[in-house]
């Protein structure tokens, strides 16, 4: 069970600095987009950086979103490994107690996926909203 909540605590912290990289890019962006309406250089020069800059953010968005998704995904994968492996242990020491145990199980695997949807709707914030 401490493994679970390390492996649970690791996905939050990955997200958590995804979703600041994916913010950082916002914010890139944004301080690019005001050094252009600043600066009064040809109109070509200017449409050329504004190109680089779009650019750049759309890809730090793009490492971000992929950070937060696999690793999610990766580590979610793990505990729910475990979690059946320990409920098969479980099962196997304590036959009559079977139906408790899967049901404990479900439970946690809902609570894990749960966790792995939510760095998908994180990652697809990070690409359309931010």
């Amino acid at each position: 069970m401490k493994k679970l909540s390390i492996i649970l605590a690791l996905i939050a912290i990955i997200l958590t600095a995804a979703v600041g990289f994916g913010l950082t890019a916002s914010a890139a962006e944004e301080s690019s987009a005001d050094n252009q309406s600043q600066a009064a250089v040809s109109e070509q020069t200017t449409e050329q950086s504004a190109a680089e800059s779009d650019a750049s953010a759309t890809g730090q968005k793009a490492i971000a979103a992929a950070i937060a998704v696999g690793l999610a995904a990766a580590l979610g994968t793990i505990g729910m490994g475990i979690a059946v492996s320990k409920s098969a242990e479980s099962i196997a020491r304590q036959p009559e107690a079977s139906g408790k145990i899967n049901s404990v199980m479900m439970l946690g695997l809902v609570f894990i996926e749960t966790l792995v949807i939510y760095a998908l709707i994180i990652a697809i914030l990070i690409i359309f909203v931010l």
